[in-house]
Formats: structure tokens, C-alpha cells, sequence
């Protein structure tokens, strides 16, 4: 046996004998102790060296399981991100469809606008006030009745104007 428990090792005082007399047993002075000191710490008696070990010239065996259990996380972390991947593109696309569509309604309306601000302009240009200021700047005076001619073009009296 190499080791033996330490309940076998006890330093205890042995049992008194059962035959001696009390009065007999000398009385031992007990030795003052400091009352500052403190008690023994467990395996204080257990002293410890570091030693410097030199692995530089160990070589690791490859490990062929590890190698395939590396490569099987590898190939589940891209299915799980292509999965994930494919789960989000929907998402995604009809976020980005929206974003376009309020893109559009807003140049829809900023359209509308501009129309409705070249239609009130073109109704000012085209006022009949207008151009009678205009006329009477430029001192144009409207047709006598003889002078207008309307070119309806079903009477064969009027001549048609033939490009050259």
C-alpha cells in the first residue's frame, strides 16, 4: 500500500488508563501563547515551484475527426445562414418596394403640383384682359367686319394653301 488514510496517522494523546488515580497524574504547566499569533493555515507545510517547460519542439498530431467535425459546423453555419438568408430576402424586398412606392407618390404629387402651376399660368397668359393689354401696348386694333375670313374647309371657294 502506498498511501494509508490520515485517519490512521492521528497524533492524539492515547486514552488514559482506566487503573491510575487522578491525584497521582501530575498537573503540566501550560506554556503561555501569544494571543496575537495566528493559527496554522491548511498544507502551509506544502511548498510549490514553478518550473519552466519547453514545448517548442513537441509536434501536434493531426486529429481527422476534428478535422471533419470542423468542416460539419462549417457547412451547418451556412445552410443556417443561407436559410436565414432566403428568410429575410421577402422582408426585405417588400420594405425596399415601399420605400420606392412613397418615392414615387411623392413625385406623383410633386407633379400634380407643377401641373396644376402651369395650367394656372398658361390660363393668366391666355387671359382675354391680358391680351387686350398686350394689344393696346403693341397698338393693334381688332378686324373690321369684312376682314376676317374662316377657313372652315367645305366651301370650295376658299383656296387651300398647296406646300411648294
Amino acid at each position: 500500500m502506498a498511501t494509508l488514510p490520515a485517519f490512521f496517522r492521528r497524533t492524539e494523546a492515547p486514552a488514559r488508563p482506566v487503573h491510575a488515580p487522578e491525584t497521582t497524574r501530575a498537573a503540566k504547566p501550560r506554556a503561555d501563547r501569544d494571543p496575537y499569533a495566528l493559527r496554522a493555515l491548511p498544507h502551509e507545510d506544502i511548498l510549490l515551484f514553478c518550473k519552466k517547460i519547453d514545448n517548442t519542439r513537441l509536434v501536434r498530431e493531426p486529429d481527422v475527426q476534428a478535422r471533419g467535425a470542423c468542416w460539419s459546423v462549417i457547412g451547418v453555419a451556412g445552410m443556417v445562414l443561407l436559410i436565414v438568408t432566403s428568410a429575410s430576402v421577402p422582408y426585405v424586398g417588400s420594405t425596399l418596394a415601399g420605400y420606392k412606392l412613397e418615392t414615387l407618390r411623392t413625385e406623383e404629387r410633386r407633379l400634380i403640383d407643377e401641373r396644376r402651376n402651369l395650367d394656372l399660368e398658361e390660363a393668366e397668359l391666355l387671359s382675354p384682359q391680358r391680351l387686350d393689354v398686350i394689344a393696346k401696348d403693341k397698338n393693334l386694333v381688332p378686324p373690321a367686319t369684312g376682314q376676317v375670313v374662316r377657313l372652315d374647309g367645305k366651301d370650295s371657294a376658299v383656296a387651300m394653301a398647296k406646300p411648294e
